[in-house]
């Protein structure tokens, strides 16, 4: 059921409208190098078929799963040979972001010099797993998920269609169980018409029922590449609306993690993550329910410890929020990197041994503890050169609120003291 024509082909409607710059490009009839970016089973390779044919040009395909260095070269030899004699190549390298540096590399000169028009199918982004040289030489179009519609579509396709589709069986399905398996496939047409086929093997002909149908669309999973660009695209929903105190959208993209097979220990190591980055002291606690949910999840196991997890993404969500210590920590990083390997204030310096103590390590130190008020606001803690600083700002969220009153006081005890300190070392 592979579309041979533009007017076979079922969705991508944005891509393939009139005047869009992927119909202009195939219109002007020179073909450049490209890249065709997006989830499984869109029509990418069918998109590649159809231009190789409409400019009747040699169609050679290498899966970058099965092909080695060898093959390619192979096939890069054949095409300078067709190029001597005037016929075009057009080089389809399915899953190209499995190809290594070197094999990517190997395309260029080709490119380069006209032998081959190269496109590339990815699910992949491919700012992150193609070559920056590879990249310039080609355009990239990004292709999308198909809509529940154009599944049906693709499905009454497949059941009408006599020489390569199901139109023989005489199968017949009402709209709405064609919608069923339009949504278990979830945006991927040749699962659709997988489950359709499974769905004839079951039924034999006539009439479905329903049973049958329920039956072949039993422990369907949906779409998640574990370490892809939908994983990481989940979990940064997912963080991003725990940050956004949404419980509702948090608990719906941890359900899709859990959904699609995610480690849950990695979702926990991400909720910890969350706690301390976006929580931080504005709750301290978040930190010890994410510990302890996690903890709960190893006990458990799933499908139990789901819960666990679920249940710290709605806490989180909720909990007030700060950013102050990761900004702090950013900060105080940043200012080590400018400033270098400043010595540290004798005062502070451990001494252990004499000869230290006669070096004056230790001298003057203010043991706080012993100290009225229990902070010696005289005492200075950074290097000489650099002087007090400020790195930590808390903001009036949740506990934080209480510590940024404090630290105020603390703040303007330590800077009157210190003026102090230093004027009377002036000279007078």
């Amino acid at each position: 059921m592979r579309p041979r024509r533009f007017e076979e082909f079922v969705g991508q409607s944005r891509l393939l409208a009139d005047g869009s710059a992927f119909r202009r490009t195939v219109a002007s009839g020179r073909l450049p190098s490209m890249v065709f970016w997006g989830p499984p089973g869109c029509g990418k390779t069918s998109l590649a078929r159809m231009l190789a044919h409409s400019s009747n040009a040699h169609y050679v395909a290498l899966s970058a799963v099965m092909a080695n260095l060898a093959e390619v070269r192979a096939v890069l030899g054949a095409a300078r040979e067709r190029f001597q004699l005037g016929e075009r190549t057009l080089l389809f390298v399915d899953e190209v972001h499995r190809f290594n540096k070197a094999q990517q590399d190997a395309f260029l000169p080709a490119i380069e010099a006209g032998h081959i028009t190269f496109i590339g199918a990815t699910t992949e982004n491919p700012s992150f797993e193609l070559n920056s040289a590879l990249l310039s030489r080609c355009r990239v179009f990004v292709l999308d998920a198909l809509a529940p519609a154009d599944l049906v579509r693709a499905l009454e396709q497949a059941l009408q269609d006599s020489e390569r589709g199901l139109g023989a069986a005489g199968l017949a399905l009402n709209a709405e169980q064609l919608q069923w398996i339009a949504d278990a496939a979830d945006g991927d047409v040749r699962r659709a018409l997988s489950l359709l086929e499974v769905v004839a093997d079951l039924a034999g002909s006539g009439v479905v029922e329903n049973d049958i149908l329920r039956q072949a669309l039993a422990d369907r999973v949906r779409r998640f590449d574990k370490g892809g660009e939908a994983f990481y695209d989940q979990i940064s929903a997912l963080h991003k609306s725990v940050r956004n105190s949404n419980p509702d959208a948090a608990l719906y993209w941890i359900a899709r993690m859990f959904d699609g097979g995610c480690d849950p220990s990695y979702l926990a190591r991400r909720l910890l993550r969350m706690a301390i980055e976006d929580i931080g002291l504005a709750d301290p606690s978040a930190i010890e329910r994410a510990v302890a949910a996690w903890e709960t999840f190893d006990r458990l196991g799933s499908p139990e410890g789901d819960l666990a997890l679920a249940s710290l993404a709605l806490y989180l969500a909720m909990a007030p929020k700060s950013n102050a210590a990761y900004v702090a920590f950013k900060a105080a990083q940043q200012h080590v990197v400018a400033t270098g390997s400043l010595p540290v204030p004798l005062a502070l310096r451990n001494a252990p041994t004499k000869l230290m103590r006669d070096l004056g390590y230790g001298k003057q130190y203010q043991y706080d503890p012993d100290v009225t008020g229990g902070i010696a606001y005289d005492q200075e803690c950074f290097p000489d050169e650099l002087g007090e600083q400020v790195f930590y700002r808390p903001t009036e969220q949740g506990i934080e609120a209480r510590i940024a009153e404090k630290l105020a006081q603390i703040r303007a005890g330590r800077t009157q003291a210190l003026a102090s300190k230093r004027s009377k070392k002036k000279p007078a």
